[in-house]
């Protein structure tokens, strides 16, 4: 490591109280690894590797998850066998950090086994002599990074009993990463929150058998769901030409064209997301499709090219979606029978129609609508319907 640290004045490199780091060039590079670890498909692995080829270590690990009694301990390692990797196997587990005597440390500075759990009792430990003597670590140096959220990160270098001890100087080095490594957990955990969150919404949307097609600020199609690409294949009124979303009838794709210029235009407006709503005609004389048209707010910060700024809701009133049959029956305590002439019903059909399409006589079809009325607490079929209708699809 000596080899690697340049000693010059703080005016020279903005060093701390040690006198020496590494040149700003080659911190700024480490700090940017380390921000960018939260973006990387394996968090931190090219902080982690840069780390682990300049404080010549055995092993560099930073423990995402602890070990507890629900969960295997989730780390990100850089060893000597090879490139950075996640460590989750089975052999990971709560008791080997129950042995560890050199846990709870601080958070805000960087401290080593030896002077933190004195080189002798270190040495003597039952974890030292079980998981790492074997393993070829002698020298260990670390913190606990704890952010106000209640993420828990521990970070750990490790080098081998032929190696000399860390330095002043590797430790005021990673002192410095410190609190670049606590900012961006804290980015890591919103992302990954963010994510589930969408992820949960969006296997909602997809269950309910509800497209979804996002435009940008220039009304292009940025992405589409399983649910909006089948109905989008089928060209049946509605398609996607050169990037835009387009209806098969000419007055109908202006009227599309002019509802997503009012969207564009709502990203923009005090008043909050504009929402709007049409149907499309199909050629092949199947119903009609209905479209959802909402503006997806925007931060006040940032001004980026290809953000998300349009949702587009599309909904087959051909579809049948068990999930949205379920959902009805959880939400109004409806019976398969009566969930299924909701349905119908929300799909435009009349009660007649939806006699027939059930099979059920028209009098047992009064009845149960009669009792879909009482549970649901309306007493007309129009009402009927946009309850129905608001309980299963995105405001």
């Amino acid at each position: 490591m000596a080899s690697k640290l340049k000693e010059k004045s703080s005016e020279e490199t903005g060093s701390g109280a040690h006198g020496v780091t590494l040149p700003l060039d080659q911190f700024s590079r480490l700090v940017a690894l380390v921000y960018r670890g939260a973006l990387d498909p394996l968090p931190w692995s090219g902080a982690v590797e840069a780390l682990h080829r300049l404080l010549q270590a055995s092993w560099v690990t930073l423990i995402l998850r602890p070990a507890s009694a629900g969960h295997q301990a989730l780390m990100v390692n850089m060893g000597r066998e090879g490139g950075p990797h996640v460590a989750a196997s089975p052999h990971i587990n709560p008791d080997v950090f129950t042995l560890d005597p050199f846990m709870n440390l601080p958070s805000d500075r960087i401290v080593t086994a030896d002077e933190m759990v004195g080189e002798s009792n270190w040495l003597n430990s039952e974890y030292y002599r079980q998981f790492c003597e074997p393993a070829g670590v002698r020298y260990v140096m670390g913190a606990d990074i704890h952010t106000e959220e209640g993420s828990e990160c521990r970070f750990r270098i490790c080098r081998p009993a032929e190696a000399p001890p860390f330095s002043a100087a590797d430790k005021a080095l990673c002192q410095m990463l410190l609190p670049h490594f606590e900012n961006a957990v804290r980015l890591y955990t919103s992302i990954d929150a963010a994510e589930s969150e969408r992820q949960l919404l969006a296997g909602t949307v997809d269950r309910m058998l509800l497209g979804t097609v996002i435009l940008d600020e220039a009304g292009t199609v940025l992405k589409t769901n399983s649910v909006a690409h089948h109905i989008l294949r089928e060209n049946d009124g509605l398609r996607i030409a050169q990037g835009l979303l387009e209806a098969g009838y000419g007055a109908e794709n202006r009227e599309l064209y002019r509802l997503i210029k009012l969207a564009l235009q709502g990203i923009t407006s005090t008043a909050g997301a504009v929402s709007q709503a049409m149907s499309i005609s199909r050629p092949s004389g199947r119903a009609k499709l209905g479209l959802a048209l909402r503006s997806i707010p925007q931060g006040d910060w940032l001004e980026t090219r290809h953000r998300p700024t349009v949702a587009v809701f599309i909904r087959d009133p051909e579809s049948r979606s068990q999930a949205s049959r379920e959902m009805i029956q959880r939400l109004f305590g409806l019976t398969p029978a009566e969930s299924s002439l909701a349905l119908l019903l929300a799909d435009g059909q009349s009660l007649d129609e939806a006699a027939v399409q059930l099979g059920v006589r028209k009098n047992t079809a009064r009845a149960q609508l009669r009792a879909i009325f009482s549970k649901t607490g309306v007493t007309r079929q129009t009402a009927l319907v946009r309850l129905l209708l608001a309980s299963v699809t995105p405001q």
